[in-house]
């Protein structure tokens, strides 16, 4: 899902067809017809996001899967592309937030009930909540090591289109706060600049030349700089919602 998302993002501009952004903000527009078609072509997405949570197989007609079915149906109406992320991305999380909420809800009135007839309700009760919280605090970790690992794989795929590697990036990247913020605002001139994000994503190479005349930094340290400055922004042109996290964290160091 995650390679299917960076790849959509990279290639946009080739593709005549609607993407699911513009589809999004066309039934943000009203159109219930494409919104029907969205929410049905999206069910296998739903269940299979659901099931990940649950822990086992959801069928369309479990309550687990209408929570989740209307989650989805949020997303539609809350995405917005200005946020950084995939409509798929923002889905996937609001849809086992609420799932999960449920689970709590319904963990706890089982737990109400079955104290009705405890010798000791008020101890059972809190250590069945603590079990809950502690099995999707684990769930939760479990899942963001994973959707971690997921991203870097995929952009270490997109880093060989580029003749790059994860390995060149650690020794190569610049060890003064002061110049990675200079490649990181040549990065963000690139990706918004769309001739120039263009000749990065055609090319796979830096508009080293178109470069010169926007930015006030010489051509000798755009060069030193060039395999850090092309890695940024690709990571700001992706839907990399972690490495966007570790790129902030570098820059406040």
């Amino acid at each position: 899902m995650w390679g299917e998302a960076v790849l959509g993002l990279l290639f946009m501009a080739k593709k005549k067809k609607k993407t699911l952004e513009e589809q999004v903000h066309l039934i943000q527009q009203g159109d219930e017809r494409l919104h029907n078609e969205l929410i049905d072509s999206y069910k296998p997405f739903i269940a299979k996001t659901v099931s990940s949570v649950c822990k086992r197989y959801i069928h369309e007609t479990d309550d687990e899967f209408s929570i989740g079915l209307i989650a989805f149906n949020e997303a539609i109406q809350k995405y917005s592309s200005d946020k950084g992320s995939s409509l798929i991305s923002f889905a996937e999380v609001l849809v086992k937030r609420r799932v999960i909420d449920y689970i709590r809800k319904q963990s706890k009135h089982q737990n109400l009930s079955f104290d009705m007839t405890n010798e000791d309700p008020e101890e059972e009760s809190s250590q069945s909540s603590i079990e809950a919280e502690l099995s999707i605090d684990e769930y939760q970790k479990k899942t963001e090591e994973e959707r971690r690992r997921e991203e870097i794989i995929q952009f270490t795929m997109v880093l060989r289109q580029f003749d790059l590697t994860f390995k060149e990036l650690v020794e190569q990247s610049p060890k003064h706060a002061d110049a990675r913020k200079n490649a990181m605002e040549i990065a963000n001139t690139i990706v918004n600049n769309q001739e120039l994000k263009e000749i990065l994503l055609d090319k796979k190479r830096l508009p080293i030349k178109q470069l010169e005349s926007v930015v006030n930094v010489s051509r000798k340290t755009i060069e030193r700089n060039r395999k850090y400055i092309i890695a940024m922004s690709l990571i700001l042109i992706g839907d990399y919602v972690y490495l966007k996290d570790y790129i902030r964290g570098v820059l406040e160091t």
